[in-house]
């Protein structure tokens, strides 16, 4: 065991979010976080280090790493040093905490030279995000998303993969992210729940395969009840997007786009304060990098 390991996990999209309904719809996407673990001899401390956005919190990773010590009863053994860097903006709703938990997640597994089953890899995470307060429901399909790639959909409270599907290669994904941060923790929960019939619509939607239906419906809901402005959405859909809508609890709104109609979502995008971020969408699954 030398002690030291890499991971990358993959970014992943809304399609349903499940705050509202304890279920939940996701896709993967080919931005990226990767981690590096380093094991200590000084048990019980753990330090981490978000390098592409220092200001952050890193009880998430610390948390996530813990974790991974307490499955395998290594806790009094060793600590750690952790850094991360991404290309994912934090507190935008782009699943940052789900993506950065996982490539943790694997890393330390790595680095104490073990191995791990997919679906308790992904729990772990969620259990350190809920220890870090960065989560409501878990996440639970934000993580498989990212850990798995493709379509999921989920039951976020029995923390069960419903379905995996498989999505043509030739799309783009555009994201208006504007400057603002918002934190899952500060979402008014027992507001967001009062839509609950509504996204059971959009979840019936994604469970018979209309995904881009049920990402752009639950973009209206989650807009609306978040009070965030739909028309970024609609204006993306007007330019030619196959679907548009909220992404998380916001305030990134995600379009898919066919090739032909990046140019006019993009300039739609462009027409609000904020940047546009290309993005395509992913199927591999999160892994260990070689060192």
């Amino acid at each position: 065991m030398n002690g030291k390991a890499a991971a990358i996990a993959h970014g992943a999209a809304t399609i349903v979010n499940a705050i509202a309904l304890g279920k939940g719809a996701a896709f993967g996407v080919d931005l990226w976080t990767k981690a590096e673990v380093k094991l200590t001899d000084e048990p019980k401390m753990v330090k981490g280090e978000i390098t592409s956005d220092p200001a952050e919190s890193a009880v998430l990773i610390e948390k996530t790493v813990s974790r991974v010590f307490q499955h395998f009863s290594v806790e009094k053994r060793f600590g750690a040093k952790v850094k991360t860097w991404s290309n994912i903006p934090i507190a935008k709703g782009l699943k940052s905490s789900s993506v950065a938990a996982n490539a943790v997640v694997l890393a330390t597994v790595a680095a104490l030279d073990k191995k791990l089953d997919d679906m308790v890899a992904v729990k772990l995470g969620v259990d350190a995000a809920f220890e870090a307060k960065v989560t409501i429901t878990g996440a639970f399909d934000d993580a498989c998303a990212s850990y798995l790639g493709g379509v999921v959909i989920t039951d976020n409270l029995r923390r069960e993969l419903v379905k995996r599907a498989l999505l043509p290669d030739d799309l783009t994904i555009l994201f208006y992210v504007p400057s603002k941060k918002s934190y899952t923790c500060d979402s008014d929960v027992n507001r967001l729940k009062t839509v609950r019939p509504l996204v059971k619509i959009a979840y019936k939607e994604a469970m018979k395969g209309n995904f881009w239906m049920a990402l752009s419906l639950n973009g209206l809901i989650y807009s609306s009840a978040l009070g965030y402005n739909p028309s970024v959405a609609l204006d993306a859909l007007a330019a030619g997007a196959l679907a548009a809508g909220l992404c998380g609890k916001g305030p990134a709104v995600t379009a898919v786009v066919s090739s032909d109609k990046i140019d006019s979502v993009k300039t739609a995008f462009q027409c609000y304060k904020g940047e546009v971020r290309n993005a395509h969408l992913n199927h591999d699954k999160a892994r260990v990098l070689n060192q």
